[in-house]
């Protein structure tokens, strides 16, 4: 997820100053037409333009420092390394065997990357070498060599061995690319023949993975390797649905964005903006009138954090444990949302999720030309409707135990949603922290510690040790066991709490 957490910033960067400097906006509006703000606009339009350019080497870090189980910082440096040693045995190789080509790369499967002219193995490519450093590091970081190499010993011997082991991978890249940039070019046309069944069947998929966390997984081959399809934007192959909006956002030559777009994209603004904010009203007019005031700020902050930013646990948790069939209302819901999108083309793509902020940057700011963002109000009406009256139709008739609704065990799970928002305020950060690890069984029963987007992922030595109920009192919305792992959802604020925890435990 670190990779992932820098494109909303670069996606700002790149929305802003590519909209802003492109000539027929600045047509459209005379007042941008300023030295000053048009070659400020261009600067930020270069700098997020950079970041999508290098997405392979984000992910080769990302990899390597996520998987790593402590000395991330050296981890990170042998990634670099390695991934610059990976593409320059794959430009020795394609030189050696004479097919390096010199003009029309693309059509051969090759790139530029990083000034190396290589293999188009994308990010997929980088992947694949944070892996492999992840496991050189894990085996050797704490090696210890012969007193008369021992300055090697230890965290300097992982760059070495991960230089070696690069070049190895390089080579069996260079013979085995091919075949797997076949089968991944296969894979899309087969995405694509599936047509409107295929979308909603990608927006099904998509949900119905959240709950273990795994949805990050499913989206990024559509995202970022030609599974989401290939397009030639300003002369370069670009692979991935998210590559190529962005590199169409940068050149100002483009009409229309990437048909892809609708498919794998636009969907979850549909469903965050407008479903789950009917979802959210149906639940509080079923509430009981005597908790209405305890439960409305409970559903109100969820349901305007997934209209604003796109972040949709808070209010996903509060009904997939206590009313499943809801949740499977909502899968189908998403469905429906990602093929309305489909069908009426709309493209507007995001950074990191479908809130107001990206509609507004990327739909709305790029023009209904490009985007078709005005069909997505009578689609979001029908999405509101179809959350409002489903939910409520299905709260009502099997007496959902949804927020507010239940007697004596629903109502402390209420109880406890509210005081984890009023009291651990109280907490002092030490406590509320102490507490949490205290929740996990103790320092010593935590294996390793990581977060996603919205998740504490921690692996523990004994799961009967843990007790998950107490999560709540620290501020958590719910959580996920599943063998020897355990996902505690605390919100966009998780990355602050695990750094907190990394701090307290090594102290």
């Amino acid at each position: 997820m670190l990779p992932i957490a820098v494109l909303p910033a670069a996606g700002l960067l790149l929305g802003i100053g590519g909209v802003f400097s492109n000539p027929h906006t600045v047509h459209m509006y005379p007042v941008l037409d300023v030295p000053f703000l048009q070659s400020l606009f261009i600067l930020m339009r270069s700098a997020g333009q950079i970041v999508f350019a290098n997405l392979s080497l984000l992910f080769c870090v990302g990899v390597a420092v996520g998987l790593a189980k402590s000395d991330k910082g050296t981890a990170g440096l042998a990634s670099v390394l390695a991934f610059l040693i990976m593409n320059v045995t794959i430009n020795a190789m394609l030189t050696i065997n004479g097919t390096l080509a010199s003009t029309n790369l693309k059509e051969v499967g090759q790139a530029m990357v990083l000034g190396i002219q290589t293999l188009q193995t994308g990010v997929l490519g980088g992947i694949l070498c944070g892996l492999l450093v992840a496991v050189v590091h894990g085996r050797y970081y704490k090696v210890e060599l012969h007193s008369l190499l021992a300055f090697f010993s230890g965290s300097r011997f992982v760059p070495i061995v991960a230089s070696f082991a690069s070049i190895f991978l390089g080579v069996l890249l260079y013979f085995c690319w091919p075949f797997i940039q076949s089968g991944i070019s296969g894979l899309g046309v087969l995405v694509e023949k599936t047509g409107y069944a295929g979308t909603f069947a990608f927006g099904v998929i998509l949900k119905l993975l959240l709950p273990l966390g795994l949805h990050h997984i499913f989206y990024m081959p559509f995202w970022y390797t030609s599974v989401g399809g290939e397009a030639v934007v300003n002369g370069h192959l670009v692979q991935g649905t998210q590559n190529i909006f962005f590199a169409q956002l940068a050149d100002p030559n483009t009409v229309k964005y990437y048909e892809g777009v609708s498919r794998f994209m636009s969907g979850r603004f549909a469903d965050f903006m407008f479903g789950l904010p009917g979802a959210a009203l149906a639940m509080y007019h079923c509430v009981k009138p005597e908790n209405r005031k305890k439960v409305a700020g409970i559903l109100l902050s969820a349901a305007v954090t997934s209209f604003v930013t796109g972040i949709t646990e808070p209010l996903e948790f509060l009904f997939l444990f206590t009313a499943p069939i809801l949740y499977v209302f909502h899968v189908i819901g998403v469905g429906l949302a990602f093929m309305l999108c489909n069908i009426f083309n709309i493209t507007v793509g995001m950074t990191f999720s479908g809130g107001v902020i990206d509609f507004t940057l990327f739909g709305i700011l790029q023009g209904n030309a490009k985007t078709n963002y005005l069909m997505m109000f009578p689609v979001g009406a029908f999405m509101f409707t179809y959350y409002y009256i489903g939910f409520r139709v299905l709260i009502t008739w099997k007496d959902l135990k949804t927020p507010g609704r239940g007697d004596d065990y629903e109502s402390d799970v209420q109880d406890d949603a509210q005081d984890a928002g009023s009291d651990t305020p109280k907490l002092g950060t030490d406590d509320k922290i102490k507490g949490i690890i205290d929740a996990f069984g103790g320092r010593d029963n935590i294996i390793d510690l990581d977060c996603c987007a919205t998740r504490l992922r921690v692996n523990v030595k004994d799961m009967s040790s843990v007790e998950d109920k107490a999560f709540k009192r620290y501020g958590a919305i719910a959580s996920v066991i599943k063998s020897d792992g355990i996902q505690v959802i605390f919100g966009p604020q998780v990355t602050v709490i695990k750094n907190q925890l990394d701090e307290y435990m090594n102290r």
